[in-house]
């Protein structure tokens, strides 16, 4: 193409000067001076063409170096962008690795309990001694087996039932519980373990195992940004264990940003007779950021200030034992164990500390209105939905947690 175009201009600069060569001709002059005038305009159009080809080459670089500037900018930014993503990974990669020692940590936490388990289950004196002989009486085989498989197979699942807010009835915490499972997954309730497990001082353990298992399930909820918490019971047996309870302060501190969603449940008469020890242990875990409940209240008249001093920031209240303290004194509703105060200021009361008070057991819509009249904002029990083993689909679907009578009964595997 730019031969062609050579030619053609080559042609257009040869007619010209012909065409000026004819003319000085014509007029009279010679054909010297129109040789001449050939020859000169020849010349001028040569020239001329070298100075406009030198200008479209000159053009022509300039335009390729701005396209290889624009190019070299749009690699830089590749680049930038690509050292940015690596960055990322890099620390994705970290932080999955410290997740993976923190995994590795525990299961290795949670093998040493099975195995302490394993030697107090057979460690363990006999429960009674029989009427007759004092001779030590046989536990039920069966079910002590059953047992101790369940224990040492890890068949130990976390059940979830919502704890709500009222009047919306939106679910803002669950509640934990511990089961267990035999070989072919019927579920033991506590009823039945817990007459071989007491005598073997494995309530503890099995305690421990479920305080493990919500931390696992509050971290990946905290992974899909859920905003919802968990209760989890924790006895003073736990909190006094010099065994267990140095490593999961470890645990509960390299984790200290699950604490907003992670509540430690206590009974009322646990904490009204813990010792030195087990307060001092609960005192640590409130400066890690860690918040406790109070369940299995059966005296309306406490201590609010010192719950408030000790982080307990929820009173769980049974729904029906409440509303049998209401009682009239001079035309205004009032709590037999509080008859100085006004029914429906109690909450308001404890509010003024810092403490949130929780009806639990609901089971009826009565209930709940005259829950709501007392001026008390969460509530639990079957009315809202039933204890549910959680499985780990679950945990990994996007959104909102499902509705707990949606869940499904599979367990949770520890690692």
């Amino acid at each position: 193409m730019r031969r062609l175009t050579l030619a053609l201009l080559c042609a257009t600069y040869l007619c010209l000067s012909l065409i000026v060569a004819v003319s000085l001709w014509r007029y009279g002059f010679g054909w010297g001076v129109a040789g001449s005038a050939l020859m000169g305009c020849l010349g001028l159009c040569l020239a001329s063409h070298g100075m406009i080809m030198r200008f479209l080459e000159m053009r022509e670089i300039r335009g390729e170096v701005d396209a290889v500037r624009e190019a070299h900018r749009i690699l830089l930014g590749q680049v930038e962008r690509i050292d940015g993503r690596l960055v990322e990974v890099a620390q994705a990669v970290e932080i999955d690795l410290s997740r993976s020692a923190e995994l590795e940590d525990e299961v290795h936490m949670l093998e040493d309990l099975v195995q302490k388990m394993g030697q107090r289950f057979d460690e363990a004196p006999a429960p009674y001694l029989a009427a007759a002989g004092g001779y030590a009486a046989p536990r039920p085989a069966g079910l002590r087996e059953i047992v101790r498989d369940a224990l040492s197979q890890n068949r130990v699942d976390l059940y979830l039932q919502p704890v709500v807010a009222l009047p919306q009835r939106k679910t803002v915490f669950y509640e934990g519980y511990s089961r267990l499972r035999d070989a072919t997954g019927a579920v033991i309730m506590p009823a039945e373990y817990l007459s071989v497990a007491e005598p073997g001082g494995l309530v503890t353990a099995i305690d421990n195992l479920l305080l493990f298992r919500c931390v696992q399930i509050v971290r990946r909820l905290a992974r899909q940004d859920r905003r919802v918490g968990i209760f989890c019971n924790i006895s003073l047996a736990s909190l006094g264990d010099d065994d267990f309870f140095p490593q999961f302060v470890d645990l509960l501190r390299a984790n200290r940003d699950l604490a907003p969603a992670l509540v430690f449940e206590i009974g009322q008469a646990a904490f009204d007779n813990r010792n030195n020890v087990q307060a001092r242990n609960m005192a640590r875990l409130a400066e890690l950021g860690f918040r406790f409940s109070l369940d299995k209240v059966t005296n309306l008249d406490l201590d609010l200030q010192e719950l408030a001093r000790c982080e307990v920031r929820f009173v769980k209240l049974g729904a029906q034992a409440l509303l049998d303290e209401l009682t009239e004194v001079n035309e205004r509703l009032v709590l037999r164990s509080l008859p100085d105060l006004a029914a429906e200021d109690f909450a308001l009361l404890a509010r003024r500390y810092g403490i949130e008070l929780v009806a639990e057991k609901v089971e009826t819509e009565r209930q709940v209105v005259d829950i709501l009249d007392l001026d008390i904002r969460l509530g639990e029990g079957h009315l809202f939905g039933e204890p549910r083993a959680i499985k780990e689909a679950v945990l990994s679907e996007a959104g909102a947690p499902p509705p707990p009578s949606n869940v499904e009964r599979l367990r949770v595997r520890a690692a």
